[in-house]
């Protein structure tokens, strides 16, 4: 996989707010911002729809920052049916645990769901202490190790998911953990990709759906749904 070295455009100023929201980089002001960037070795890349970013069996030492549109991290089943493990949006990233194990070839597949720019990072270049030792890449290697545990907890809820027996049942559990307080919320997946996340037949969905819908259990227009 190719990628474009760091250019003006990928000069902090320009891309100050997207990196300011992404917790990686969560407590780190714009001078330590700029002291980061001197040293982690960012590059970057757009991508068209459907276009990949990264094929199982391709060389993991990056960490992916996405900063615009957004990406599906994918694995394929021993009938070649490509499952959805994880959607990546604007400010998430991906790839990190897999360099952090140091695994020889990613398990995964990456591919865009919509046209999107990746910043890559050097995943040695984060986890080793720049020769000043400076507060800033301290508070970057702290943030590191807190989302990586947060995307296992993710991963274990997204077993807890599809541990449910019934369609029904992954449904109200996925439903449950995207809609946090609000009664009312959207989903990042099309009917496709849903079915694909929780590994299910896409008609048999959305049969269930207006089954569901039909039974006053929730309401739905595209990928907005609510729970009554």
């Amino acid at each position: 996989m190719s990628v474009v070295k760091t250019t003006k455009d990928t000069k902090t100023e320009n891309i100050s707010g997207i990196i300011k929201n992404s917790p990686l980089f969560s407590g780190i002001g714009c001078n330590g911002l700029e002291k980061v960037f001197g040293c982690i070795n960012a590059r970057k890349h757009s991508y068209k729809k459907s276009e990949f970013v990264l094929l199982q069996g391709d060389t993991v030492d990056f960490i992916g920052l996405v900063l615009s549109g957004g990406v599906n991290v994918m694995k394929e089943d021993i009938d070649g049916n490509a499952i959805i493990l994880a959607g990546i949006a604007q400010s998430e990233m991906f790839g990190e645990a897999f360099a952090c194990a140091g695994v020889d070839s990613s398990p995964v597949t990456v591919q865009a769901s919509t046209d999107c720019e990746i910043l890559f990072i050097e995943y040695k270049r984060i986890i080793s202490v720049c020769p000043s030792a400076c507060e800033a890449h301290s508070k970057l290697i702290k943030n590191m190790l807190q989302l990586i545990a947060q995307k296992n907890l993710m991963l274990n809820k997204k077993i807890e998911i599809l541990s449910k027996r019934t369609i029904r049942g992954k449904l109200l559990s996925f439903f449950n953990a995207q809609k946090g307080a609000s009664k009312k919320f959207s989903v990042p997946y099309n009917r496709e990709e849903l079915a694909r996340y929780l590994c299910v037949d896409r008609s048999a969905l959305s049969n269930e759906l207006c089954k569901m819908r039909d039974e006053g259990l929730l309401r739905f227009r595209k990928n907005v749904f609510e729970l009554p």
